[in-house]
């Protein structure tokens, strides 16, 4: 009886390796934009915790958001990007997008909207 050994070929982990390197590439590129989200909206938490933000004028707001922003490492948005609308309660409106190169001519575009009340 002969006994026939069964695994995979080197032709078969050199594809699992390189998808597994795509993967891992992908992430790399991908996972700071989602950090630096995270730190956009935790910018946005800090303001509605600021006492009289809601009172606060458009340049005082903008002025507190550059330096959370700048404190925070925040890179894909700047205060002029935040609207601040009013009525009906205040609320800072965050809507960006960020777009990543990858490979070559090929891009990864993320748009991110957070909406906080003041």
């Amino acid at each position: 009886m002969q006994s026939r050994q069964g695994g995979m070929t080197l032709i078969g982990f050199l594809f699992v390796l390189t998808a597994a390197l795509f993967v891992a590439y992908i992430g790399m590129k991908l996972v700071p934009v989602y950090l630096n989200h995270f730190s956009v909206v935790s910018v946005l938490e800090s303001m509605a915790e600021e006492s009289g933000a809601a009172n606060m004028s458009e340049g005082r707001i903008r002025d507190l958001l550059s330096r959370k922003f700048t404190t925070s490492y925040v890179k894909h948005i700047r205060p002029q990007d935040v609207q601040i609308v009013r009525g009906g309660g205040t609320r800072l409106v965050a809507a960006y997008e960020v777009r990543v190169s990858l490979i070559g001519n090929l891009d990864a575009v993320a748009k991110f909207q957070r909406e906080q009340p003041l």
